[in-house]
């Protein structure tokens, strides 16, 4: 059985607690063994690292340790995947270039703020994060971010003359990395396809 450790707190308006506890559900459904914790030192459980598959940091904003903040870029570097969606893990920790260049993105703004319709396209059909979906569209907000210029792009949105990345995966040493910009409130994560995209690519990420 494969297990996964979702870490969870922040600013509430991304309703933390709800939404990791709908990714427990939905890992659970998939046979995993979930922790769900509300404190960042399940970082500095070195026992709790060393037995997770999946880590799905889902904290808008936050303060992290160094010694936390290095036990997470070694578990991942060492083989355990790392996924989450919208600010929980790319506006999360925001002062600590170290997350960043490992989740290979950062928000920066959402112009028009929530309530925005915008289609998203699927770049990359075959790869098993994106497999079997189609374009779509969503009313909520659309993400503008930094990102690492390696990634892979599986999903994009447009902000008139450039395509915006919206799903990404990376490698971080030997661990699988997976985003996606759509998760701004729980209504949205159960969206479909959006609930299907989440859970391709945390089963994806897995060790």
């Amino acid at each position: 059985m494969k297990k996964a450790l979702i870490v969870w707190d922040g600013w509430e308006g991304h309703q933390p607690e709800v939404i990791s506890n709908i990714f427990a559900d939905m890992l659970r459904s998939e046979q995993y063994e979930v922790t769900v914790s509300s404190t960042l030192d399940s970082f500095s459980d070195t026992s709790l690292m060393k037995s997770v598959d999946l880590i799905i940091p889902n904290w808008t904003n936050g303060v992290i340790t160094k010694q936390q903040l290095s036990n997470l870029i070694e578990t991942i570097r060492n083989g355990c995947g790392l996924a989450g969606c919208h600010a929980g893990m790319c506006g999360a920790f925001r002062n600590e270039v170290d997350y960043h260049y490992m989740t290979v993105g950062q928000w920066v703004q959402h112009p028009g703020d929530d309530g925005v319709r915008y289609a998203v396209h699927i770049t990359d059909p075959f790869h098993p994060v994106t497999k079997d979906m189609a374009d779509f569209e969503v009313i909520t907000e659309q993400y503008y971010m930094h990102i690492d210029p390696a990634i892979s792009i599986h999903a994009v949105t447009n902000f008139e003359k450039i395509e915006m990345p919206v799903i990404w995966t990376k490698k971080w040493g030997q661990g699988n990395v997976y985003y996606n910009s759509l998760g701004h409130t729980s209504e949205i994560i159960q969206q479909q396809p959006i609930y299907q995209l989440l859970k391709k690519g945390f089963l994806w990420a897995s060790r």
